[in-house]
């Protein structure tokens, strides 16, 4: 009888060992999976809302957009106003070098006493051919940068526009275009790069 009790003792003690090592890890465990997160709601297409402004849910662009956009971009891809192959400006002829180059100074869109006369000649040549058009492209040197120089490009084009308005020129018959720096020589000296400083007067036939 002494033996069974003791023997049962040895069971109760080694139960208890097991019990004390196993419940903090089924504590554990109990906790670890209270705490997992659920996982997400796939979004369905009545989640999105079904005609709503992004469609099925697969765009990222919204529908009522995308075909405009598109368009958009492919506008804005360059000056398809010009024909380089062709030479031609809305289908007109792009006749070069009959008249004079007007320069500028550093940073600057005034047309200076001694280049008007280059304008006065760019209004004698529309008047006696009353058939031709004139483009007018401005141009600027490397300084600055590139969205600053196609404005003052831009500003350059325009003031001789201005100009021959003054002479008499209509401005139905002038077309003005800013190429900014892009074709400019980096690297020069503020008095080297004058000869980016310009508008060219181009003849539209």
């Amino acid at each position: 009888m002494f033996a069974r009790y003791k023997s049962s003792n040895q069971i109760l003690y080694l139960m208890y060992k097991m019990l004390r090592f196993a419940l903090p890890l089924i504590l554990a465990a109990f906790v670890l999976s209270g705490c997992r997160k659920q996982p997400p709601t796939p979004l369905t297409d009545s989640a999105m809302g079904s005609g709503s402004e992004f469609g099925n849910g697969d765009d990222l662009i919204p529908s009522s957009m995308d075909s405009d956009w598109g368009n958009d971009l492919e506008l804005r891809d360059g000056d398809e106003s010009i024909d380089l192959e062709e030479g031609t400006y809305n289908g007109r002829q792009m006749v070069r070098g009959i008249l004079q180059e007007v320069y500028f100074g550093f940073d600057s869109s005034s047309i200076s006493p001694s280049e008007r006369s280059k304008l006065q000649d760019a209004a004698d040549h529309l008047a006696s051919n009353p058939s031709d058009g004139l483009l007018i492209e401005g141009y600027c040197d490397w300084y600055g940068t590139e969205d600053y120089n196609l404005a003052l490009g831009d500003r350059r084009a325009n003031s001789a526009r201005d100009y021959l308005n003054t002479l008499g020129v209509s401005g139905d018959r002038i077309d003005t275009l800013s190429k900014g720096s892009l074709e400019a020589t980096a690297g020069l000296s503020k008095s080297e790069s004058g000869q980016d400083r310009r508008v060219e007067l181009i003849i539209l036939k």
